[in-house]
């Protein structure tokens, strides 16, 4: 069997981190049995669905990297779609949902009731084969005399989600559904519409709930980090996002935290997938963002700390490319999220440093800006900008006044950065370049 599997997100608002769960597991099941993962938005409610949102979820499914086989290839529904099976787009398969609820009434599945459509649900229960949590009887109503019947498409003839997404489920092949532990209640409704069709149902599989480690209650939209964006906004690097949230509900099963993804392609499986739910531990991903930082390539390095400096709306594209990428290098090492970068390195790209008043007062007295003022003379000597002759420089200027490096080093950093600590004072001052770096100090000794 080709292993077919899908994420159907409705773009009402943001990507929940849950929904980015199930997005992953999804993903990861396809990549491991060499399946095919579809990307298929419903949008089919009208009055809540935006347009930014759906650009959200292809933002945020991009960012953490999850590639679909098949889906829209552009937020607005009129660009080509990847597959055979689409539009993957719901409010463009409105003549299909019209040609299956017809087919149900003709079959006496369905019937009208009060300018709506109901289906006509069996009375016995259904056994749900659940590929995660075991055998589920689901009994259809606690009350005998309760009608278990239910609404396909209301009076203003908009079809359910529960239809279209069995619809969709058949028309596009879907062989497995993975899907979150809170949709069980709805899937003995799924199954009734697949065996009314006359088709075999997928494969359902419920994984556990994500927790507020708070209080225990599932994570809802008011909570901290329950959106997919949190983690955008705040430079979390996307590699460690996945492997947390591979973690959410599954285990390798030899007590690994940080993993390669290749590596948990090959070991991902649906019976691994755990039972109990999974609380959030952002303490833990914190931790797990600074390890991928700290093994960073260099590359990979400079290309999210070049986004986490654009995202801060800095205007890197006024300053030369090689001049960005110097910048960035010198914060290898001494960030554990690329949050920090625009507080810790914002001076690079930032013509007028905020010094605040009291440090001038406190640290530029007229004996340290006479000091400042000897090694800002030697350093206009320099023909050679570097490093090396930079810190040469700076001891050689500290020897004749008879005074340790301490006293230079600090004024110099506070009057090219505004800042006490951050990247290594001679890589820095070599990455402003001679004329910056004249120029701030020239300013502080004016004050």
């Amino acid at each position: 069997m080709n292993v077919r599997v899908r994420f159907a997100p409705s773009p009402t608002g943001f990507l929940h981190i849950g929904g980015a769960r199930t997005a992953l597991f999804n993903w990861l099941y396809a990549r491991h049995t060499g399946g095919t993962f579809i990307l298929r938005i419903e949008d089919t409610d009208t009055a809540r669905n935006t347009q930014e949102a759906v650009d959200v979820i292809l933002h945020g499914m991009r960012w953490l990297g999850l590639d679909w086989d098949e889906g829209p290839t552009t937020p607005d529904a009129k660009g080509p779609s990847k597959g055979d099976y689409g539009p993957y787009f719901q409010s463009q398969r409105g003549d299909l949902y019209k040609k299956r609820v017809q087919e149900l009434k003709d079959k006496g599945f369905a019937y009208d009731h009060e300018g709506a459509v109901k289906f006509k649900m069996r009375r016995t229960p259904i056994l749900i084969p659940d590929i995660v949590v075991g055998d589920v009887e689901r009994k259809l109503t606690d009350r005998e005399e309760a009608d278990p019947d239910f609404v396909i498409v209301r009076s203003d003839g908009q079809p359910v989600f529960h239809f279209v997404n069995v619809v969709d489920d058949l028309e596009m092949k879907v062989t497995h559904v993975i899907r979150g532990e809170d949709h069980l209640s709805n899937t003995s409704k799924h199954i009734a519409m697949f065996q009314a069709f006359g088709v075999e149902p997928p494969k359902y599989g419920h994984i556990p709930l994500i927790l507020n480690p708070l209080d225990g209650s599932k994570m809802s939209k008011r909570d901290k980090g329950s959106s997919l964006k949190f983690y955008m906004d705040e430079g979390f690097v996307p590699e460690a996002v996945v492997n947390y949230l591979c973690l959410l509900g599954w285990s390798p099963k030899d007590n690994r935290e940080k993993m390669p993804l290749d590596e948990i392609v090959k070991l991902f499986d649906v019976p691994n997938i755990l039972r109990h739910n999974a609380k959030f531990d952002l303490d833990k991903l914190h931790w797990l963002d600074g390890e991928y930082i700290r093994e960073m390539a260099p590359e990979r390095f400079r290309e999210l700390g070049i986004e986490a400096f654009k995202h801060a709306k800095f205007p890197l594209e006024q300053f030369p490319a090689a001049y960005v990428a110097a910048a960035v290098d010198t914060c290898r090492g001494k960030v554990k999220n690329f949050g920090e970068l625009p507080a810790y390195a914002g001076f690079y790209f930032n013509e007028d440093v905020t010094i605040d008043p009291a440090l001038i007062e406190k640290e530029f007295t007229a004996e340290a800006k006479g000091r400042l003022q000897k090694l800002r003379d030697a350093f206009a000597q320099l023909t050679e900008f570097t490093a090396p002759n930079l810190e040469l420089t700076l001891k050689k200027i500290a020897g004749e006044l008879g005074i340790k490096a301490g006293p230079l080093v600090h004024p110099t950093r506070m009057a090219c950065t505004g800042a006490g600590a951050g990247p290594s004072l001679y890589h820095l001052l070599e990455v402003l370049g001679k004329d910056r770096v004249l120029k701030r100090i020239d300013r502080v000794l004016g004050m």
